[in-house]
C-alpha cells in the first residue's frame, strides 16, 4: 500500500551514514537548537556516535539502527535498544520523523510501525525518556505512562507490560546499583526535589556499603520498580537500635500490585530479625491512612525537623 510505513535495519555503509547523517541534523534541529552546550557537542562531535556503535557491534543486548520508510522514501528512524539478556526492556533511544514528512498522522503511523517492530523482535515492554510536553502528549497517545526518572534524573515514560510477573523482595547489599539511583530519582522528582547529584550518589553508595542505611528493592524479575529503606540508630528508651521507614517509592505503572505492603512487611521483618526495637515513619496526614494499613499505627505525636546548614 502506498501509505503504509515499513521498517527496516540499516545493514550497509551508505544506509547507516545516511541514518546518522539524519540523527545529527535532528539533535541539530529538533534537540538542542540553541547556542552550543557540552551536552550538545557530545552529541554532534563523534562521542554518541562511538558509544552507540559499540552498543550495536556488540553480540548482546544490542542498539539497531533503524529507518522508516513510506513509498519508497525514507521518512524517519528510530535507535533503540533490546535488553534480551535482563527482562526484555526495549529502550527507545531516539525516535524521528524527518521535517517534510511530518502531519497527517505520519508520526502517530511511525510509533505504530516501531512498536509492532518491538514486539515483533520479542521485547516485552518499551521505554524511553521523555521531558517535553508536546513528546509526553505524543506517546501519551500510544499508550506511554509517566513513570520516574532514569539515573541522571531524566523523566521516563513506560508502555505498561502485557505480562503479569511475580514480585520479589530483594536487600540491596552493594550501593553501585544503578536501579537504585534510578528510582531514588523518581522519587525525588515526584515529591518535588532536586535529582542525585554525582557526589550526592557517591555518598549514597558508601552509605550502602558501610550499612549505615539497608534498603530493600521490589523486583519484577529482573527491573526494580519500587524501594524502602531503613536506618537503624540507637535509643535510650530502647536501649537498643530503632528504625526509620524512609525512600518509599514505587514506580507509577507498577502501583495497585501489592508492592507497598510486601516492602513495608520485609523491613518489619527485617528490623525484627536484626534486633531493632521498632520501626517508625513520618509522613503527612494525606498518607497516613496508608501507612496504618501497613501496620504503623501507634500515634508518636508530631515530627519537627531543625533545617540542615544551607536550607
Amino acid at each position: 500500500m502506498k501509505d503504509e510505513i515499513t521498517i527496516r535495519e540499516a545493514v550497509t555503509e551508505q544506509e547507516i551514514g545516511f541514518f546518522w547523517a539524519q540523527l545529527r541534523a535532528y539533535f541539530n534541529r529538533d534537540i538542542f537548537p540553541g547556542p552550543d552546550s557540552g551536552k550538545k557537542a557530545h552529541f554532534l562531535n563523534g562521542q554518541y556516535r562511538s558509544h552507540m556503535d559499540a552498543i550495536h557491534n556488540r553480540r548482546q543486548d544490542r542498539s539497531y539502527y533503524l529507518l522508516l520508510s513510506r513509498g519508497g522514501a525514507d521518512i524517519g528512524l528510530a535507535l533503540p535498544v533490546l535488553y534480551r539478556t535482563e527482562d526484555r526492556k526495549c529502550f527507545l533511544c531516539e525516535f524521528c520523523v524527518f521535517p517534510e514528512f511530518r502531519g497527517n498522522g505520519a508520526g502517530t503511523k511511525c510509533g505504530e510501525c516501531f512498536l509492532s517492530w518491538a514486539k515483533s523482535m520479542g521485547a516485552a515492554y518499551v521505554e524511553l525518556n521523555c521531558d517535553t510536553p508536546q513528546r509526553q502528549r505524543f506517546w501519551g497517545r500510544l499508550g506511554f505512562r509517566k513513570n520516574g526518572a532514569d539515573e541522571w534524573g531524566m523523566p521516563l515514560m513506560l508502555l505498561p507490560p502485557e505480562e503479569e510477573l511475580p514480585i520479589h523482595i530483594e536487600r540491596l547489599t552493594g550501593g553501585g546499583d544503578w536501579q537504585l539511583k534510578k528510582l531514588e530519582n523518581g522519587f525525588l522528582r515526584e515529591i518535588g526535589e532536586d535529582v542525585l547529584t554525582e557526589e550526592k550518589k557517591r555518598r549514597l553508595e558508601q552509605a550502602v556499603s558501610d550499612g549505615r542505611i539497608t534498603y530493600f528493592l521490589a523486583k519484577r524479575g529482573y527491573r526494580a520498580v519500587g524501594m524502602c529503606s531503613v536506618t537503624a540508630a540507637f535509643s535510650t528508651f530502647a536501649c537498643g537500635n530503632v528504625g526509620i521507614f524512609e525512600d518509599f517509592y514505587i514506580e507509577p505503572v507498577f502501583r495497585g500490585k501489592g508492592i507497598a505492603r510486601m516492602l513495608a512487611e520485609a523491613a518489619q521483618k527485617w528490623c525484627r530479625e536484626n534486633g531493632v526495637a521498632s520501626l517508625s515513619v513520618t509522613c503527612a496526614p494525606c498518607d497516613e491512612q496508608m501507612y496504618q494499613a501497613l501496620g504503623f499505627h501507634i500515634p508518636l505525636g508530631r515530627t519537627y525537623a531543625y533545617p540542615a546548614s544551607g536550607d
